[in-house]
């Protein structure tokens, strides 16, 4: 498939897609745009989130604000008190968090409730444990990972987006302007389908989300994936550890879907493991927002979508089309 067919394909399949932009090497060698989009445009990039915040685990850990992986979550919440007779919760570790392998009491999620509970970290504290099984993949896409946010805000004093500013998004050059808050669900709702607001959503608290929320461009996401192909390094400072991002992408716990589903999934530290014989991962997020690594091939893809339910896979769209174009130049 050439550039022309290719973009023929996204623009009646893929509509809801605004910005794709590839990287090899230093050299930017693909960017397509619609919607009026363009490299600046900022995109609610939904559970990209989460892997920006797996990077900030990694830098606090480095840091020394968490010993290791290993550490019971609680012991980051010492003025919590889980109900009588709550054993599991007690047990569950920052890697269970991390790998998705942690269980919740809910077989549904309770959105609703969550969201009007005034205060999202203790939510998803509340429905931690459970009668599940620790290491089990669950995926869990917006209850559960706010512990990280609560975490962050504990042990450094910091809000999650002054953090995130001091050690990452500055050294990157990435300009978040300030809070996303609404409050009510159609201030929700209207924040899902924008296409200027730029920021990071801050619940009730004062604490920003980690499982969604985060709202950056296709070139902030570039240079997110860039980090890690450099493994960490970026313009000779070391913001993360190599050996973080090494953890972070490696095989830690493994999705398999319902029967009938086309492949199990691979999962790190709150990324996805793509290709493990090559070596590829990928921060992914609902209505197709993508940032892919492939390190074997100094490949960086960022794709910033609008959200849309049932769209197609964005990564069957960058592995079947997008990545085999830009590797045998037809361009």
């Amino acid at each position: 498939m050439n550039k022309e067919q290719l973009e023929r394909m996204l623009r009646e399949k893929h509509s809801n897609t605004g910005a794709i932009v590839v990287s090899r090497g230093n050299e930017m060698v693909y960017e397509y745009y619609q919607q009026g989009c363009n490299i600046d445009s900022p995109f609610h990039v939904f559970s990209v989130t989460k892997s920006v915040v797996s990077i900030l685990i990694g830098i606090a850990m480095d840091k020394g604000y968490i010993k290791n992986v290993n550490q019971k979550v609680l012991e980051f919440f010492p003025d919590y008190t889980p109900k009588r007779g709550e054993k599991t919760i007690q047990q569950i570790t920052l890697r269970d968090l991390l790998t998705m392998t942690a269980p919740y009491k809910y077989k549904y999620a309770p959105y609703t409730k969550y969201f009007t509970s005034g205060d999202w970290v203790k939510a998803s504290l509340d429905l931690l444990g459970g009668k599940g099984k620790i290491g089990e993949f669950r995926y869990t896409p917006i209850i559960g990972p706010d512990i990280f946010a609560g975490i962050l805000c504990n042990i450094t004093g910091m809000s999650v987006l002054e953090f995130a500013r001091n050690y990452l998004f500055e050294p990157l050059e990435i300009n978040i302007p300030g809070d996303i808050i609404f409050t009510n669900k159609e201030e929700q709702m209207a924040f899902y389908k924008s296409k200027t607001v730029h920021g990071w959503v801050k619940g009730p608290t004062g604490v920003h989300t980690a499982g969604f929320g985060l709202a950056i461009t296709p070139e902030d996401m570039i240079k997110i994936g860039k980090l890690y192909l450099n493994q960490g390094n970026w313009n000779g400072t070391q913001l993360v550890s190599k050996e973080w991002i090494a953890e972070c992408t490696k095989v830690q716990s493994v999705w398999k879907p319902a029967i009938g589903a086309k492949r199990t999934l691979n999962y790190g530290y709150l990324w996805w493991i793509i290709d493990e014989a090559e070596g590829s991962f990928a921060a992914l997020g609902d209505g197709g927002n993508v940032i892919y690594v492939n390190p074997k091939e100094e490949l960086v893809v960022a794709v910033g979508a609008y959200f849309k339910p049932r769209v197609p896979d964005a990564m069957e769209l960058i592995k079947e089309y997008i990545e085999p174009m830009v590797l045998k130049a037809e361009l």
